[in-house]
């Protein structure tokens, strides 16, 4: 599965660049590396990629402009922002943008491709069988959910969501429960539990614009209810 995973890589930094592209291929991945947004972007739309790790600070065109962009247009694929230490304004932005998962600069090799694995064995590894969410058809294979003739695309950290819910359907699942089974995440911050409330605010703005599916629990978490 992770051998053949292509991965792109959006960094301006040379040595950064090239440092992920030398441990990435050591680990058994196909890499491509680009070292603006604008040349991102392209290789995004005209390629087929598994996973984008993509900077923030790019010259020109920017990383959250570049992952606003590829969602716009409906791609599916799996982003890993690369963010300034400590800054949780890049991290919420990048989140609200579209972005599936984020590393801090500095980051350590072994958490670098821990996300990497996990977001590479998700959009890899899911069920292809079709299933239902409230009144929409959600297709694993296509990462689209369909209702009528309305088409809705959905991130794969979205629908990794929409598969966990649909499992635990009538129980409450805590943040901590999300990001652990979700985001494979076994240490838990602010930050994070954030990361969980803005990828639910974007999923209920595509399949549940009323809040009738996915309700929030005070001080629990969230429980959907079909």
């Amino acid at each position: 599965m992770k051998k053949s995973a292509r991965v792109l890589v959006v960094e301006d930094e040379k040595s950064i660049r090239e440092g992920l592209r030398d441990v990435l291929t050591f680990h058994g991945y196909d890499v491509q590396v680009v070292e603006t947004g604008e040349a991102g972007l392209e290789s995004i739309l005209g390629g087929h990629f598994q996973l984008v790790l993509l900077d923030v600070m790019l010259p020109g065109l920017n990383g959250f402009d570049v992952c606003r962009k590829v969602r716009e247009s409906g791609a599916s694929v799996a982003i890993l922002m690369l963010t300034a230490k400590g800054s949780e304004d890049d991290i919420v932005e990048g989140l609200s943008c579209g972005a599936d998962d984020y590393v801090t600069k500095p980051f350590s090799i072994r958490e670098l491709t821990a996300r990497v694995e996990a977001l590479v064995r998700r959009t890899s590894g899911r069920s292809e069988k079709s299933f239902r969410f409230g009144e929409w058809t959600v297709d694993p294979a296509t990462l689209q959910a369909t209702l009528g003739g309305e088409t809705c695309e959905l991130t794969p950290r979205e629908l990794d969501l929409v598969a966990l819910f649909v499992s635990e359907k009538g129980r409450v699942v805590s943040r901590r429960v999300l990001l652990k089974e979700v985001w494979e995440m076994a240490k838990v911050d602010e930050v994070e539990t954030r990361t969980v409330d803005m990828h639910i605010a974007k999923l209920r703005k595509k399949l549940d614009p009323d809040g009738r599916l996915i309700l929030t629990v005070r001080g629990a978490g969230y429980r959907y209810r079909g």
